[in-house]
């Protein structure tokens, strides 16, 4: 048996992000609430890299989590939006980075349990550089590192959030797969 949903109710609602919570039938056949997030827009992210190996992270004080956030650059795509699009503006507006060539990395759930929230993570190459356009809500660090740095920071768990920590890893596996 599957979930059967028999009644949903919005308990919240903004512009980015709805709170659901519905009644359900779980799988077992026992009746449940099971509180959910709906996103209005996908999550993108950006690995950057140079000719030389390095790439850009950004940190940030995350309020969800009252700390210090070392991230890809990132931000929400609105489902109007080519997810592309909306990567190519993020990684310029929190960097200044524009990059001439975009490949998708992979797709993701970061939450699945909670959300239906859908991240995809892109590698650009072919970068020039200008000015940053920060968001009101942004306050950003940026910071240019050896991609294997990076790499480390995750396994160091000194990165933690799920999406930079799952591209960081996935490009990785990739360009060592593909070292002679």
């Amino acid at each position: 048996m599957s979930w059967k949903k028999l009644s949903s109710r919005t308990i919240f609602e903004n512009d980015w992000m709805r709170v659901l919570e519905d009644h359900v039938v779980n799988p077992g056949g026992g009746e449940n609430l099971y509180g959910h997030v709906h996103f209005k827009n996908l999550a993108v992210a950006i690995i950057a890299l140079d000719d030389a190996g390095n790439t850009w992270l950004v940190g940030q004080d995350r309020y969800t989590l009252r700390d210090y956030s070392w991230e890809l650059p990132m931000g929400g795509a609105p489902l109007e939006e080519p997810p592309l699009e909306a990567a190519k503006r993020e990684l310029q507006e929190e960097t200044g980075i524009r990059a001439e060539n975009w490949q998708e990395l992979m797709r993701l759930h970061p939450s699945n349990s909670i959300t239906d929230e859908l991240g995809i993570a892109y590698v650009a190459k072919g970068l020039s550089f200008g000015d940053t356009q920060f968001e009101e809500t942004e306050d950003l660090d940026i910071r240019k590192l050896p991609l294997q740095e990076a790499v480390d920071m995750v396994l160091d768990g000194k990165i933690t959030d799920a999406i930079s920590a799952a591209a960081l890893l996935r490009v990785n596996a990739v360009r060592t797969a593909s070292s002679p």
